[in-house]
């Protein structure tokens, strides 16, 4: 499999070769890795293979015959991990998002990409794709029967610490009842933050600064603009921008980003609560990053012959962006 090119101080990563890096970690720099560029449901669509039309679905057919670790395809839930490498050598591994397929991402990129762990979590928002992967968390921790060991910090909003206190009571129960027995659960340091860009924060040593988006016109989520010497910025689940966050990420506003990965759910028409391609491509044209890579995607989106599409009209605009994939690795200078 071909190495990448490094996206450094905003050099252009070849679209050619844009598929997963297999280099060793060590003496790496810092990296981006998907760990899902799905819709909620994922892909394949499971109705596509228990009720398959005539003719089959071909995105979702190949499930059956390519294996996921080979199919560009095969989709889990949206989730991206930041292997920041800080200035003295040392690896951070930062998590944003933690969904319904968050074990099958661990077994699958985290064995090939050699991730140990897992030292800071980031919630966009708490909707079930983002969030029921937390119990699974105790898996990538130490093993303590009396759960003495550190926490992982985890980043989120309080509406969202409210909801998941609901989902979740256990993973936020500090002391146990009367009479409870002790029983193994992940160990998390919930710490919460702003829907405000003017509040960043930083997590194991990278500094975040909170983009809020409407994911639909009753719900705010937050996307996150990060790096100091790449900027990144990362929004997974949006209908529309807030003038204010657009100015934040926008070439004509407050600076080019050096990489946008922003949500496409479908290939044509529009939804309630998400971009589809007509609007994410009219959304990349206003903010013009140099690069972008498209993440959320349903089985309507043949990686392939889309990112074919995709390449002829980033000649067009001046603006490269393709389809990413699951276990894509950029690596990066941030």
């Amino acid at each position: 499999m071909k190495n990448q090119n490094s996206l450094q101080n905003g050099n252009n990563v070849d679209g050619n070769l844009l598929a997963a890096d297999n280099r060793d970690r060590d003496g790496d720099g810092s990296a981006l890795i998907f760990l899902g560029t799905g819709c909620s449901s994922a892909v394949p669509n499971a109705m596509c293979l228990i009720q398959p039309s005539d003719p089959p679905c071909h995105v979702c057919s190949q499930s059956l015959s390519i294996s996921p670790e080979h199919n560009p395809n095969y989709r889990c839930n949206t989730s991206l991990l930041i292997d920041y490498c800080s200035s003295n050598g040392m690896h951070n591994y930062i998590i944003i998002d933690v969904g319904k397929t968050f074990r099958e991402q661990v077994l699958r990129w985290f064995t090939f990409h050699k991730i140990p762990r897992i030292d800071s979590i980031i919630l966009t928002h708490e909707h079930a794709d983002a969030v029921l992967g937390l119990d699974d968390i105790r898996a990538v921790q130490p093993h303590s029967p009396t759960n003495d060991i550190d926490p992982t910090a985890i980043y989120l909003t309080q509406y969202a610490m409210d909801s998941i206190a609901t989902k979740f009571p256990y993973l936020v129960q500090k002391k146990l009842r009367e009479g409870q027995e002790v029983r193994r659960v992940a160990q998390l340091d919930w710490k919460i933050i702003e829907e405000h860009y003017d509040k960043p924060f930083v997590a194991s040593g990278l500094k975040f600064i909170p983009l809020p988006v409407m994911h639909g016109e009753d719900y705010i989520c937050l996307g996150f603009l990060f790096g100091e010497n790449c900027k990144v910025a990362y929004i997974s689940d949006i209908s529309r921008f807030p003038s204010n966050t657009e100015y934040v990420i926008s070439k004509n506003g407050a600076g080019q980003l050096d990489l946008l990965i922003l949500d496409c759910l479908y290939k044509k028409g529009s939804h309630n609560v998400h971009l589809c391609l007509p609007q994410t491509l009219e959304a990349l044209k206003r903010i013009y990053p140099k690069q972008a890579l498209l993440i959320g995607m349903t089985h309507e989106f043949d990686h392939h012959k889309d990112n074919e599409f995709l390449m002829e009209w980033s000649e067009r605009e001046g603006i490269h962006v393709q389809l990413a994939r699951d276990g894509l690795r950029v690596p990066i200078d941030l």
